[in-house]
């Protein structure tokens, strides 16, 4: 019985300046999982090198026990989707950019949509809460919108593995949480695997079940976020001091940092105390 949606095993692979150096990761069938990391630590690196636009140097990855190297590109799509972090829009309505996801399907002269995906697109756009913009062009939308359309779209490819390149960076928290309601439903009704980079520690902690924390090239850690997400594991790789409090609603770590006036304040009552 397979179950991890991805494995990656002794992985190296990046640039002149930077490398990826024996990377092991094994991410459980139907997973919210989320790559954590500071600037630089290689977050990036690894999701090309996933999606396969970065060529790796050794090492496996594999989707569902298959070899991801083995995948012809229309396989590949039809297995794993991307949402970039900027939606390239183009002039071209909604419903028509979220329609391009069924390409890997279409046959090699088939240059029409069919009704079924149409079917297909609708039922994702509606999951979404995109179908009401189906006839707005991509670049009338807000930043929030064009990455719903994006997950509409990845969707219509009916993968086994969801990628997306921090989805909510350049959104504000309305936006944030609306997009990871989204893609927690799917993952929990659809039992869709979905993986994301993503830079904020909370919104990672609060819902995703498992995380990969990068640094300098390596795995540092990985696991359910309370394994991940200690104050020992943050301040060793992002090197800030940081308070880590179970979040009373969900029970999940959350982060808190502490200002260097405050750390400063509290080593100055400390050393009062101590000359008492």
């Amino acid at each position: 019985m397979i179950t991890d949606i991805l494995s990656i095993q002794n992985l190296c692979c990046g640039y002149p300046k930077f490398q990826l150096s024996n990377i092991k990761i094994d991410i459980p069938k139907g997973s919210f999982a989320g790559i954590i990391g500071p600037n630089g630590s290689g977050k990036t690196t690894l999701f090309r090198a996933i999606t396969g636009t970065l060529e790796i140097k050794s090492g496996k990855i594999r989707l569902s026990d298959k070899n991801l190297q083995s995948f012809s590109l229309r396989q590949r799509a039809q297995n794993i989707a991307i949402v970039s972090q900027f939606i390239e829009t183009g002039d071209m309505s909604v419903e028509d950019y979220v329609l391009m996801g069924r390409i890997p399907y279409h046959s090699r002269f088939n240059f029409f949509e069919t009704e079924e995906d149409f079917q297909i697109a609708r039922q994702y756009m509606e999951m979404t809460d995109t179908w009401r913009f189906k006839d707005q062009l991509m670049s009338e939308l807000s930043g929030g919108e064009q990455q719903l359309a994006g997950i509409a779209r990845a969707l219509t490819q009916q993968p086994q593995l969801l990628l997306l390149d921090e989805p909510t960076s350049h959104l504000d928290i309305t936006h944030q949480v609306h997009i990871l309601n989204v893609l927690q439903q799917l993952n929990q009704e659809m039992g869709l695997s979905v993986l994301m980079v993503i830079h904020d520690l909370n919104l990672a902690s609060e819902y995703c079940d498992w995380l990969i924390l990068i640094n300098q090239g390596r795995v540092h850690t990985q696991g359910a976020p309370e394994e991940v997400l200690t104050f020992q594991n943050i301040e060793d790789v992002y090197q800030t001091v940081v308070v880590t409090q179970n979040n009373p609603l969900s029970g999940k770590p959350a982060v808190f940092l502490a200002s260097r006036k405050v750390i400063k304040d509290l080593q100055i009552k400390r050393n009062e105390t101590l000359s008492i």
